[in-house]
């Protein structure tokens, strides 16, 4: 069983499954597992590594249009090292601070492979789910995107110190705060543009036709395929959100980062440029 099969079983089993975060009254919930095989590649730092798992699970609080309040994680390694768990820490709490939010701690336990579980809490009475995009909207996207992908480049180049730079992002709690009575859906980007168009097409039942000249790519991602990379990659942790087109205008005014439109939300099918665009991008566990 792939992963999409995987979701699709515990969609079938859980009515409320399906969004970045649980909603449970005016609290939302999220938890999310990094394993180093996987999601840190060599290189990293575990400072970079405590603030990207616990960003990671910050940005599906975002991506609801919640207020970030508190995070908490729990690391696993064959051994402990002081310095190790000392600097996963302080990733932590740098990027909770970032947005606000609270690290509370967590828990520890040993395992053969670094893997981190975090889970982040948010507050709305309001919480923006994929499910309400309507044809005649637009689709926009916070910030830019790639820079994961451009992450990745410096690690294999030996650029290390440039690479844990671009690896630690901002969660964008703050423009999804900000979007919350604006945004008609939304989701993060961290499988990617082009799959979470996918995602956003089908739980909303609509389509998307975007432009890539319109797409905002991050300065440091180079080479001929950057907008195919800056689409798919993925683990970016942006924001993808549909909304009317007055709505536009205020809710740049309202951002504390870029809004790129990006194309329309139409009736049905997903294209780029006029072609299909395929349902490609970051997949857990690969």
């Amino acid at each position: 069983m792939d992963e999409r099969a995987a979701l699709d079983l515990v969609g079938d089993l859980v009515d409320a499954a399906g969004d970045d975060a649980a909603v449970l009254g005016e609290t939302v919930v999220t938890i999310d597992m990094l394993h180093e095989t996987t999601d840190f590649p060599a290189g990293t730092s575990r400072y970079t590594a405590g603030w990207r798992a616990v960003g990671a699970s910050l940005s599906d609080v975002a991506a609801m249009g919640a207020a970030a309040t508190g995070a908490l994680g729990v690391y696993g390694a064959p051994t402990f090292a002081p310095d190790d768990v000392g600097a996963f820490v302080r990733g932590a709490l740098d990027v909770c601070e970032r947005v606000e939010a609270e690290y509370v701690g967590g828990d520890l336990d040993g395992h053969d492979e670094f893997t981190v579980a975090t889970t982040a809490l948010g507050e709305t009475r309001t919480p923006v789910t994929r499910d309400g995009a309507s044809a005649g909207e637009v689709i926009a996207v916070t910030g830019t995107l790639g820079r994961s992908a451009a992450a990745l480049d410096a690690f294999e180049t030996g650029e290390t110190e440039r690479a844990n730079e671009l690896f630690r992002f901002t969660p964008r709690v703050r423009a999804g705060v900000a979007l919350n009575g604006r945004a008609s859906a939304m989701m993060d980007s961290s499988d990617g543009l082009a799959r979470s168009l996918h995602q956003l097409s089908e739980a909303s039942g609509v389509g998307f036709a975007v432009e890539g000249t319109s797409i905002p790519i991050h300065d440091a991602l180079r080479g001929e395929d950057r907008l195919a990379r800056a689409i798919t990659f993925g683990e970016d942790f942006e924001l993808v959100c549909t909304l009317p087109p007055e709505e536009v205008a205020p809710a740049r005014a309202a951002l504390d980062v870029p809004l790129a439109v990006v194309g329309d939300v139409i009736e049905a099918g997903v294209t780029m440029d006029g072609e299909t665009l395929a349902d490609q991008g970051y997949t857990h566990g690969e």
